[in-house]
């Protein structure tokens, strides 16, 4: 289990060894073809910050070789804001004053509806709050049930899971699970999850074993930017995570996110660091070049000139017409949202931009632009 691996990493150790990163080591791993985590960590150091526009060109190279020109157009829905957790930085906070909405069978199905409404969405990320009374792995089977008329590629981001659970739903149509570790320093991470499942650190890094020994097709990983002020340490870990994943579960394909904390504007969790738009740039390119075929999201907390610009230079898979709300698209659009949507356009307006950028959206995987490109590429 990665929780065993993890104990050979020193957090204090990796910080050092980015801040003592040179010139020379950038150079370094910008002549290799293949990265090592080593090299990871000069791509995302401050001695690498001189050599963007050549990350960029290297990772818009790598990236066109393996994607094309084009970006994976995915949607999310929130079924349930109900939570058990205590996390200190969400609106979610099982003691937060809120309601509380957990749709039905036939809420669900009115917000598939909708969402075909709004494009061609063949993508579905199936979000909830961590309740596993309320909605637990049975629930979620029906969710998915509900959805696999709609929709040919049904993903959950939910609480993580045992690996009979996480079989059992694949058995429902469920193609891959996204999970954030939120943070991979082991001390820290209790303060942040003081209380409920979530507050045990093991039970959810381990949960990527988990969904790997379940035979998930795809997995995704992040960490959420801002609750240490040592961003880099806790991408270097993820990195390192990937690696190790890769080497167990090689048959799985693999995602990364970049989720970025703002600064609250009433009063509540203030992120430890404030990464900008240049450093998520960077980590982009630095992870694009560190592995070539991982597949990089950027979800609608980014602002709408950024995600264009993005989609030319590493990202691969984007949202668009998000609601953060649970039954946002058709039932209960007054509900808490979990984050702020930054990027507010609509399908057609994202989807227009990116086609003036020369990237062409890709709504299921054998689409005509995907095997066009495929078959060039190859």
């Amino acid at each position: 289990m990665f929780s065993d691996e993890l104990l050979k990493y020193s957090w204090d150790d990796t910080t050092a060894a980015i801040a003592a990163k040179t010139e020379q080591d950038v150079l370094r791993a910008l002549q290799k073809e293949h990265c090592n985590v080593d090299d990871f960590m000069a791509l995302i150091s401050p001695a690498a910050e001189p050599y963007l526009e050549q990350m960029a060109r290297l990772s818009r190279r790598y990236t066109e070789e393996r994607f094309g020109r084009t970006v994976s157009m995915f949607i999310p829905l929130y079924l349930t804001n109900s939570c058990t957790n205590s996390c200190v930085y969400c609106g979610f906070h099982v003691a937060n004053k809120m309601k509380r909405t957990i749709l039905t069978p036939e809420e669900m199905v009115k917000e598939y509806e909708a969402i075909k409404q709004l494009g061609p969405f063949e993508n579905l990320l199936i979000v909830t709050g961590e309740n596993p009374a309320l909605a637990g792995t049975p629930y979620l089977a029906k969710a998915l049930d509900l959805a696999k008329p709609y929709f040919s590629n049904l993903k959950i981001e939910v609480m993580p899971l045992s690996a009979e659970d996480y079989k059992e739903l694949t058995h429902h149509g469920m193609n891959g699970v996204i999970c954030f570790q939120e943070t991979y320093h082991r001390e820290n991470y209790k303060l942040y999850h003081p209380r409920g499942m979530k507050s045990k650190f093991e039970w959810r890094v381990n949960g990527f074993d988990r969904m790997g020994q379940a035979g998930v097709h795809s997995i995704g990983m992040g960490v959420l930017i801002g609750l240490e002020k040592e961003w880099r340490t806790d991408l270097t870990m993820m990195a390192r995570h990937l690696r190790y994943l890769q080497r167990h579960y090689w048959r799985t394909k693999y995602s990364v996110n970049f989720p970025r904390m703002c600064p609250a504007e009433n009063g509540g969790f203030q992120p430890n660091c404030v990464m900008t738009d240049k450093e998520l740039a960077q980590l982009t390119f630095a992870m694009r070049i560190f592995d070539h075929d991982v597949d990089i999201s950027y979800s609608t907390r980014e602002s709408p000139d950024f995600r264009n610009h993005m989609a030319t230079l590493g990202v691969t898979t984007m949202s668009a017409g998000s609601q953060t709300e649970p039954g946002g698209y058709a039932t209960h659009k007054d509900a808490l949202e979990q984050f702020e949507v930054t990027d507010p356009r609509s399908v057609p307006e994202v989807t227009g931009a990116l086609k003036q950028m020369g990237v062409e959206p890709v709504w299921k995987d054998w689409d005509e632009s995907f095997d066009r490109t495929f078959k060039v590429k190859v």
